[in-house]
């Protein structure tokens, strides 16, 4: 070997039992899949469910807020935000107080969907934290905001 340093194997073995980043990561993954296949007969995935139920409040929001609720930058908002436009489920208008801003709602179409996929996301909600023993569910909630 040269002289180049290296990583033992032994190390990667511990960053893959140890490393909550990765674990973090494989749980997200696992999760999105579960909810994605949940949601699939009303033909939303877990994120524009979320990204729907962030928009589903009594007056239209703009940019910024729903950015920093879904940990999104708005380049990113704006590309989740355009497959939601084109099925007609999410309106993004002209702020008339700011032009430069947009605002963002659902349309009654959005409202529609969203209503018949609460139900299916309950459910599969509740399987999962069944399946996690007793405080672990709300313990989660607590302690991953934290870590940001």
């Amino acid at each position: 070997m040269d002289g180049k340093p290296i990583v033992p194997f032994a190390t990667t073995l511990h960053v893959r039992d140890h490393c909550l980043c990765l674990h973090v990561q494989r749980a997200a993954r696992a999760l999105a899949r579960r909810f994605d296949e949940a949601l699939r007969p009303v033909g939303l995935t877990n994120g524009q469910f979320s990204l729907m139920m962030a928009l589903n409040r009594p007056v239209p929001a703009t940019f910024g807020p729903v950015a920093e609720l879904l940990a999104m930058d708005r380049t990113t908002l704006t590309a989740a935000l355009k497959p939601l436009q084109r099925r007609g489920l999410v309106a993004v208008a002209i702020d008339p107080t700011d032009r430069r801003g947009r605002l963002l709602t659902l349309t009654e179409d959005g409202m529609a969907l969203l209503a018949a996929a609460v139900p299916i996301w309950q459910r599969t909600h509740e399987a999962i934290e069944a399946a996690m023993p007793g405080g672990a569910p709300a313990t989660l909630r607590d302690t991953l905001p934290r870590l940001g």
